[in-house]
């Protein structure tokens, strides 16, 4: 299969994948290796980053008037309720999660390539996440981000450093399930995970790209720059319409069918790997 092509699925399964408790890492690592795509190439892994990014992007345009309305409020708050703005909540919330990630770095790069780790991630994750949205549905108390509390991002992105730590669990889902454990509705979890994802996966998308190409610097040809021109544009387009999708979805549905989707990936993965 060529380059373009498989920038084309890969960028397509990085745009449905990333917001949704899924895990796009999980479905990346497997896509790529499926299509033949040598996973230690110093290219294809930038080339992850880089749709990462275009996906990323997709969360700043479709929530850029509620970004706007946040920078606006923020300013013209008063500097000492300023801690309690949803912004400077998630900004907490992502430096909860930014340490100790820094730190570990080592840690989950070594995992981040082992496909058994990330099907039982899915697996228990799946578990996990539909006992979680049965458990907490009807006991939320925070429908809103603007009523959300300093306790809320802070247990949140506590719970987003699992997902950092073994690929598979899911980003999307560690924000979520987190958030719906200390109250928060389907709806408002989802929102701050979008708006938490926006500092987490820009300076963990960038600090990838400098160690790769501190390390080892990469000579892009012509036709490797097309390659990433597909797979960032179609991560972004992909993306933009997930996201408006399960805005909607999640209004007035749970997270079962993603629960069990995963529970299948992953033990369709452990089967694969048996033979």
């Amino acid at each position: 299969m060529s380059d373009y092509w498989t920038a084309l699925i890969s960028g397509i399964v990085e745009g449905l994948t990333e917001f949704l408790p899924v895990s796009s890492t999980a479905h990346i690592v497997i896509t790529q290796k499926l299509l033949g795509v040598d996973l230690t190439s110093p290219f294809w892994k930038m080339f992850t980053v880089v749709i990462q990014l275009g996906a990323i992007l997709a969360v700043v345009v479709y929530f850029r008037n509620r970004l706007i309305e946040f920078v606006r409020s923020f300013l013209r708050s008063e500097p000492r309720e300023r801690w309690r703005h949803p912004l400077a909540l998630v900004i907490i919330s992502f430096v909860v999660t930014a340490v100790p990630c820094f730190l570990m770095d080592k840690f989950i790069a070594d995992r981040l390539e082992n496909p058994v780790t990330i099907a039982w991630a899915l697996i228990l994750g799946g578990i996990a996440m539909v006992a979680i949205d049965r458990w907490y549905f009807q006991r939320a108390t925070t429908f809103r981000m603007e009523d959300m509390t300093l306790r809320q991002s802070l247990a949140i992105g506590a719970a987003q450093i699992l997902a950092a730590t073994f690929p598979g669990t899911s980003r999307s889902m560690s924000t979520i399930a987190g958030g719906q454990v200390m109250g928060l509705s389907r709806t408002a979890a989802l929102e701050f995970s979008f708006f938490l994802s926006i500092p987490v996966m820009f300076s963990a998308a960038g600090f990838k790209l400098i160690q790769f190409l501190a390390k080892e610097p990469i000579r892009i040809a012509g036709d490797q720059w097309t390659t990433l021109g597909i797979g960032f544009a179609t991560s972004f387009f992909v993306a933009w319409g997930v996201i408006a999708w399960f805005m909607h979805w999640v209004k007035s549905h749970g997270f079962l069918p993603f629960a069990i989707y995963r529970v299948v990936v992953g033990i369709a993965v452990l089967a694969w790997l048996s033979h």
